[in-house]
């Protein structure tokens, strides 16, 4: 596809985000999703969708997929070869399933309410991959299963998000919670995990919360559950020591929609102030 139907003026791109960079929070595929979108809908690619009077509206399908598989050329650009996972979770919302390069959405899932926790501690994606294989081809025979139970981890937590919507049973958070911890013990087993994401478990757990890393691991990022009957002042108190370690932290939800149009007067306070600055 062509992106100039027409004769495109030079532009400037303000940027603005609250996503930290380089932590595996996905921030470049969340650029790339947001750039791709705003200039095929300049260039008239794909259509204005927000009509009179909405506060946002998205696009449809078909030009989500557009938006997509720009928003990928553009993490190649920056990554050289990514799963292409970030971009779509950017351009579709909601949860995808990721496996042997094929990405399916999932229907029906809950949005979830977690901490989002920052180690700051740098890592690279590129030495942690490495150190997998290198683990999986000295130790097969004990590796492999332990990556099928991943697998199984995975299949499982899918089984339990997909049934949650339908039924408002308390009874799924515990299993969610138990999936978490022995997720975490076998990202441990294969040599993604940090002594700084230990720490962030065992604070979380000494609130009654349960957490496991996020990204590529090796330092980076962690979630943690929080029930809808989480009491603030357990979170609050796990904040503060999470804080104290030096971490970041943000109460946040996953599960939330993908790339979305909004109109200037539904933008928040605090984005009109930065945007007001250019």
């Amino acid at each position: 596809v062509c992106l100039c139907f027409r004769d495109v003026p030079s532009v400037d791109i303000l940027v603005w985000s609250e996503l930290p960079t380089g932590a595996g929070l996905g921030s470049s595929a969340a650029y790339a999703v947001c750039l791709a979108a705003a200039l095929l809908m300049v260039c008239g690619a794909i259509s204005c969708p927000l009509k009179e009077g909405e506060s946002t509206a998205r696009w449809t399908e078909e030009e989500l997929t557009l938006i997509n598989s720009w928003a990928f050329q553009g993490e190649r650009v920056i990554h050289g070869n990514p799963s292409g996972v970030d971009n779509a979770v950017g351009t579709w919302g909601g949860a995808l399933r990721y496996q042997s390069g094929k990405i399916t959405p999932l229907k029906r899932v809950p949005t979830l309410k977690i901490l989002l926790t920052n180690t700051k501690v740098p890592r690279s994606t590129k030495v942690l991959v490495a150190g997998v294989k290198e683990k999986i081809l000295k130790f097969p025979a004990i590796m492999n299963p332990v990556l099928d139970s991943i697998d199984a981890i995975s299949q499982e937590c899918q089984s339990v998000l997909e049934a949650m919507p339908a039924n408002s049973s308390p009874e799924y958070y515990p299993v969610l919670e138990e999936l978490f911890d022995i997720n975490q013990h076998h990202l441990n087993v294969i040599g993604v995990g940090h002594p700084s994401l230990d720490r962030l478990c065992r604070v979380t757990a000494s609130h009654g919360l349960h957490s496991k890393l996020t990204g590529a691991g090796g330092g980076g990022c962690g979630i943690t559950l929080l029930r809808p009957d989480t009491s603030p002042l357990a979170v609050e108190a796990a904040k503060r020591d999470l804080c104290a370690c030096g971490f970041e932290c943000w109460e946040t939800n996953i599960g939330a929609p993908g790339v979305t149009l909004h109109s200037f007067s539904s933008l928040n306070a605090e984005v009109l102030h930065a945007l007001s600055k250019s």
